[in-house]
């Protein structure tokens, strides 16, 4: 029996045809990305920025600043360079926290602050001006509350407390210390 090339031609592109398909499926089912395999890159930077917070009556509660904002949608967090933060309420003395880096959680409630963070809250009729300097800071800014696990330093006037652990409260003005607790405290100046 004689094979014509006219019939074996056709079988031949047709088997030719269904091994590149196979094959072009293939190739492209291996690269689609794998959610483990997706980069860390950001889809925004925003520079020298500042956000306002108001409460009910319009007035300004809450300000948020940074040399930098970096936003990453991986896995959706934000990174700051050198952030501020403000708080201004009625009745409470103004409150500044700043440091070299910070992340602001996905909700935007909390701020977490890194590398020689300064909080001052402002003196007022009451009390002098006091400072606290940490290693890390987290800021809840719905409940006016500060916390870390790290080493503290608190210099407010003639007195100054050290520990590690600390909680404070602005609407409050309570401070907590957790633990290896020191203190110095001077008596004030003879008028």
């Amino acid at each position: 029996m004689r094979v014509s090339t006219t019939r074996v031609l056709p079988l031949a592109l047709m088997f030719l045809l269904a091994l590149v398909s196979f094959w072009l499926e293939r190739a492209v089912r291996d690269e689609a990305p794998r959610p483990a395999n997706r980069r860390h890159d950001p889809d925004y930077l925003i520079v020298n920025f500042t956000t306002t917070s108001y409460n009910r009556d319009g007035a300004a509660e809450s300000m948020l600043s940074a040399t930098q904002m970096v936003h990453y949608p991986d896995d959706d967090s934000t990174e700051l360079v050198r952030p501020r933060v403000v708080q201004t309420r009625p009745s409470e003395p103004r409150m500044v926290v700043s440091a070299e880096r910070g992340a602001i959680s996905r909700d935007g409630d909390d701020i977490f602050l890194y590398d020689n963070v300064v909080l001052v809250r402002e003196a007022d009729k009451e009390r002098p001006e006091a400072r606290i300097t940490t290693s890390f800071l987290q800021v809840v800014r719905d409940r006016s509350l500060v916390r870390t696990d790290k080493p503290v330093l608190i210099v407010e006037d003639r007195r100054t407390l050290a520990g590690r652990g600390m909680e404070y409260n602005n609407e409050s003005q309570q401070l907590l210390l957790l633990s290896e607790v020191r203190g110095h405290f001077e008596p004030p100046k003879a008028p």
